[in-house]
This record gives structure tokens, sequence and C-alpha cells, in this order.
């Protein structure tokens, strides 16, 4: 019998193609089937989206293509995994095909329906149960006791407001383990921020709960292992899933536990394609779900934060405060240096260096955080006045001195260093300013002469984008900080996350006042963090927590930010954020959006968005809800964005803000078909794209 098919296939958002396409078939087939059907010239996957007895009345039968294959194999995608997918794309402005396609692993994409029934035949075949009974292998404290207690009686969602080292991934693992010991078939997910940090929290669950049923799901993994990961946990076989912001896709049937570890860390917002926020989608998708999700966090979002003030303020979350550390822990004590003190030009204060080449004495290992990797943000000429700007962006080429290149850090357009400058032919040009390369070589000169315990020279170690280019560079670099190799180690923001390292003591940020005056209101919440994350890393090891220090060379040592962070107090930061933040009208009060174009000029770029804005008012003056949404929206002018151009293509930017969340969506769907329209307008010759970024983290 004939059925026709609504089936969402892969189409940019921007494309006439959005919404789902009709088939026919007279093969047996549900809602939430993988299928695969002619798109163009092309055979692509798809995903049912609905079945009907009759056509279309708006189709024509004759037009309408045929269903090649059905994945038989593969069971339906649920309704759930259907509404957070709907959701996602309606509430981040792309299409359902785009956002449903990019859910799913790239390689079932391209199996047969054969091939794909031998793979998930063999995914079954080597499925195990897990172990869901080991007990804590230290026992609880009593403020995680009482976080367990509280989420074992309350619904949520959970804000779990953790110090670093107050144990927040043990209170994750026994909230798990008691979810799957009540349920043979429930499923948790588990997220963090990036993929270095997943093999630590992979090591901690395997050895908690056993390898058998424990997949990760990251984009560093090859495309065979996300799919036997996907399968895996689509048939329910893998009872947990471990990732990043990807993993919060995953279609997992029987979803009972999610938690999402770090929250408030960026790097859970996607920044290509549909920009959704894997941390709020957790929120709602648990709430499709039926199932229970903790956010965790020693310096948790302004936002979350909000949330979790308490219910007579409108809080939606449970807060729930760990303040202290396990055992005897306690954080550490934070000393700042007042560099308008020290000679001009230092780099390490003489205090500073005392107290590391002491650490280096007592065996002890120190971290000094600088977040710019590079030897020097840029090469400049004294005598003309030339710098390294990149030819193809409005930024300038970092100077790396290892390989001799200067290589810009937003297109990869790479030279080697010139012998002279090429504007006037000077031979002496100069690094201006700092980056990791440059600090390492420099704390090398200053230990020259300092020797460990037992002799040896120090080892100083670099830890950042550059230095882990290599597949396994990183795990090999961070064992050699664990098993005490290194004395010293100096990174980026990479080193300042998560880790659990056991031997620093002394924790130093080098240069962090950039923050303190930016124009992005979200730079003093992430610097805070950063900060507060990094001091974490210090006397994680209870015996040794009594000496640790957190270090801050600043040019305001007196400013707000730094005595809020030596009190370890950021309810109080949060508290004074929030409230400049609503007088201000900012979020987390306000909603904002941002749309952008990108073209061959910064004019056509300006132009198109502007366009559309003055097309959008003069048709909605009437009184209507559209016109009634227009009131509640400030749609501003198009500005170039902060970094104008990149690989030779200008960008611009148009910032869409109001106090009605539900507003802010109506007129960005009324200003998508404005673009729409306007698109292949002759004076818009030159677009490239644009894009709506939804509750953007950075304007």
């Amino acid at each position: 019998m004939q059925k026709w098919l609504d089936v969402a296939v892969s189409a940019p958002a921007h494309s006439q193609v959005g919404g789902l396409l009709t088939y026919v078939t007279d093969l047996p087939v549900t809602v939430g089937q993988l299928v695969r059907v002619p798109f163009g010239n092309r055979e692509v996957l798809g995903v049912v989206w609905g079945v009907h007895a009759t056509a279309p009345d708006t189709q024509s039968t004759h037009t309408l293509r045929q269903v090649m294959a059905v994945l038989e194999a593969v069971a339906p995608l649920s309704e759930h995994w259907r509404q957070l997918v709907q959701f996602t794309a309606h509430y981040y402005q792309r299409s359902l095909g785009e956002v449903a396609m990019a859910a799913l692993p790239p390689q079932l994409r391209d199996l047969t329906p054969v091939q794909l029934a031998r793979r998930f035949k063999k995914t079954v075949a080597t499925a195990e149960a897990l172990t869901t009974a080991l007990q804590s292998p230290w026992p609880l404290s009593a403020q995680q006791t009482e976080v367990l207690t509280q989420m074992n009686e309350a619904l949520g969602p959970f804000l779990l407001h953790g110090a670093t080292g107050s144990g927040k991934t043990e209170v994750y693992l026994q909230a798990v383990a008691r979810c799957l010991a009540e349920d043979p078939n429930a499923q948790a997910l588990m997220m963090v921020p990036e993929i270095n940090l997943t093999p630590q929290l992979e090591a901690r669950v395997k050895a908690r709960f056993g390898d058998a049923g424990v997949v990760s799901m990251h984009s560093g993994m090859t495309g065979p292992q996300r799919l036997k990961s996907w399968l895996a946990a689509h048939q329910g076989s893998a009872r947990i899933v471990l990732g990043t912001r990807m993993a919060i896709f995953a279609s997992m049937p029987h979803l009972k536990w999610i938690v999402v570890d770090e929250e408030h860390d960026a790097s859970y917002k996607q920044q290509e394609g549909a920009r959704y926020s894997a941390r709020d989608l957790a929120i709602y998708r648990a709430r499709l779900e039926g199932a229970k999700v903790i956010l965790g966090s020693a310096t948790p979002s302004l936002e979350s934060w909000h949330h979790s003030r308490p219910a007579v303020e409108g809080g939606r979350y449970l807060r729930l405060p760990m303040p202290a550390r396990i055992g005897a822990g306690q954080l550490p004590f934070v000393r700042r240096v007042d560099m308008n003190h020290q000679p001009r030009k230092t780099v390490l204060s003489a205090p500073l260096m005392a107290a590391i080449q002491e650490r280096v004495a007592k065996g002890e290992q120190s971290m000094l955080l600088l977040n710019r990797r590079g030897y020097a943000p840029v090469l400049h000429c004294a005598d003309c006045g030339w710098k390294s700007e990149c030819s193809h962006c409005s930024a300038f080429r970092v100077f790396h001195k290892i390989d001799r290149t200067l290589r810009c850090h937003h297109c990869g357009f790479t030279e080697r260093v010139p012998r002279a400058c090429p504007a006037c032919g000077n031979a002496d040009i100069a690094p201006m300013g700092r980056g990791t390369e440059q600090l390492e070589e420099h704390l090398a000169e200053l230990l020259i002469d300092v020797k460990r315990p037992n002799g040896d020279p120090v080892k100083i170690m670099r830890i950042d984008a550059d230095s882990t280019k290599l597949k396994g560079s990183l795990e090999a670099q961070l064992a050699g900080v664990h098993s005490g190799e290194v004395d010293v180690l100096v990174g980026t923001q990479m080193i300042a996350k998560g880790h659990d390292f056991r031997r620093i003591t002394l924790v130093a940020a080098i240069n962090p006042d950039g923050a303190l005056f930016s124009s992005d209101f979200r730079a003093p919440e992430r610097l805070f963090a950063l900060l507060m994350q990094a001091g974490g890393r210090a006397g994680r090891d209870a015996e040794q927590s009594a000496g640790s220090e957190m270090w801050v060379q600043t040019f305001h040592p007196s400013h707000a930010l730094f005595e809020a962070l030596k009190k370890h107090d950021y309810p109080a930061f949060a508290e004074q954020q929030l409230k400049e933040r609503l007088e201000a009208g900012l979020p987390p009060s306000t909603f904002q959006a941002l749309i952008r174009s990108d073209a061959r000029t910064q004019a056509v770029a300006q132009a198109f968005l502007n366009h559309a804005n003055t097309q959008l008012q003069s048709q909605h003056t009437l009184d209507t809800p559209d016109a009634s949404a227009l009131a509640e929206v400030s749609v501003y002018p198009a500005v170039p964005m902060s970094i104008q151009r990149v690989a030779n293509v200008e960008r611009a930017q148009m910032l869409i803000e109001s106090a009605s969340r539900k507003a802010l969506h109506r007129v960005l769907e009324l200003l998508q078909e404005q673009l729409h329209a306007s698109r292949s307008a002759p004076e818009h010759k030159g677009l490239i794209r644009w894009l709506v970024d939804v509750d953007p983290l950075a304007i």
C-alpha cells in the first residue's frame, strides 16, 4: 500500500529546502525510521518525520520521488529524540534536516542497509552487562551525602555549586550508580566541555563500572568509533555515554540521568552550523525524557546562578552547595603582586620567582597560566611601525619562535619570519607582547641554576594548542605532570580546567588584566571562572593543601574581581555582576541574538542586514501580532564584527535584543523571511552567507 512520507534531509538553513520533503513508498516504514532517498542527483540519508495514507493537498503525486531503501536494522528514532531535534532547529533558527543529520554519526550516511545490518549485528553481539553495584573507594563527606539525599528526594534540575576539590565527580558517579541499579534498562549521559577532559572522566567511570556498557562520543573519534558508540547507545547496550557537546544528541531510549560538568564552560556552545548550547539543551531534554539533570561547577554561569535563586525569586533550579574541599583540604591562599611596584618590563616578579624556587626545592610542582599561545602576539619594526598583520584577516599574525613562523590563528596563513622589515628593510624587527613560548624560554633562563632535590636541573613543560597537535601528545604530557617528572607547567586555559593534578601546590596567573576593561560584558565572568578554576589545580592533595597558593600578577590589585577571588567568594562576585547586568538591561534579564552576514565587501555585508531590517519595519506598521512583537524588540544597525575580515571574507553583524524571548524569536523568523527575499537583489552581489546566533556568548 502506497504511503506518503515527510522526510528530514540535510539542507542549509538559508536554502529553499528548509523543512521536510515529501516522498512516496510501498515499503513498510514507520515514523522515526532511517531511509535512503534521492535528493537532487544524489542518494542521501533521511529521517521519516511523518507517514500519511493520502497524498498532501499541496503536492501533485507525479512529481514525488520514491524512497530508495529503508534501514530496517536500526530501530526508529524515538519521539523524544525527534522533539529534541525539532526544538533545536526552531530555537536556533536552522533547518530541521540540517540539525537531524548533524546529530547522527557521519558514517551512518554512507553505509548501505546491508552494511549497516552487519555493523549493527556486530555491536549487539559484543554488548555486555554493566556493573552497577561499587561503592565509593573512600567515605563520602557530610556535604556529599547531603547533596545526594537532596537529589534523591527532589526532581531538579540541580545546580551543584562545589568548590574545586570538593568531590563533585564522586557525587555524579554515586547518583548515576543509584539510577542504574534501580532500573536495569536506565541510561545516563555525562558531558564534559572539551575532548582533553574525556580520557580522565572515562578512566574514572570505567574504574567504577567496568569497561562494558560505557562508550564515548566526541569529535576526536574516528568515523567507525563514533558509529559503534552511537549504535550501542541507540539500542540500549551502552548504559553510560561520556562525551562533549555533540553527545547531547545521542539516541538513548532509556535516558534517566544527565550530568553537565563544568557547566559554565563556553565550549558547550557550538560555534558552527546550528549554534546550540548543549547545557541548555540538557535542561530541555531532561524535561522531555522525564530524566534528572545536574549542572556542576565551582563557578557556575551567571545564567545558571540566576535560575538557581530561591523559588520566591523565580528560580527554576535547585542549588546544591558544596563549599568545602574533601577531607582536610584547603583552598589555596591568594596572593596579589602589584606590578606597578615591579621594575619596568618585568615578566615574572621577584616574589613569585622566589616562591617557585621554594616549591622546586621541596619537590612540589608549580603551574603558570598565560592565556596566549605562541612566542609573541606580533612582530613589529620600531623604525617604520610595520606590524605582522595578516594579509587575509583584520588581525595580526602571531610569532612562533620554535619554527620561526608568523601564523594567523584565524585563517591559518603561515609564512617564515622575514629577515628584515618588509616595509623599510630594517633588520631589527622585534616581538611585542608575550606568549607561552616566550614565557617558557624566560622561565628556563631564570631557573637555569636551580636544582631539584636530587640535583637534577629543573624540568619545565609547556601545554597549549601548539604543543599538543600530534595525536597522543597531550596524554603523554599530562602523564609527565602526574608522575612528578615536571617541576613547572606553563600553559593556556587548557591546563586550568578539570585536571586533577595532585602535586601542584602553586598556581600563578601571569597577565590577567586584559579582561578587566573589555568591551565584552561577559569578560569579567570568564576571567573570574578561569582564575578560580586555575587556582583550583593547587593543593588538591589534602596533605599539601595547607601551604598551597594562587599568585596573581596585576596592575590593578584592588579591583573588586581580585578582592572576591582572594576570598574564593563566587556568590558575592555573581550577585554583583547580576546586579550590574540587570541595571544595564543585559542577559540574563534580557535575551539576545546576532544575525551575521559574510560578503566580499564590508559595505555589502552591512547593507544586506540593514535592508532586511528596513523592509521588516516598513511592512509591519499596523496593529498586528507581528507589529506588537516588533515593538518589544530592539534591532540595532549592522556593524563590523570585532575581527571584521577573516580569510578575505568581510563580516558584519546585527544585534537583536528583547525582554521577551517569544517576541525575539518571532522577529528572528520575520527577519529570516526578509533575508531570503532580498539575498538575490543586485545590490547584494558578493553576499556569501548569513547565519543566526541565538543567545550568543560573544558580541
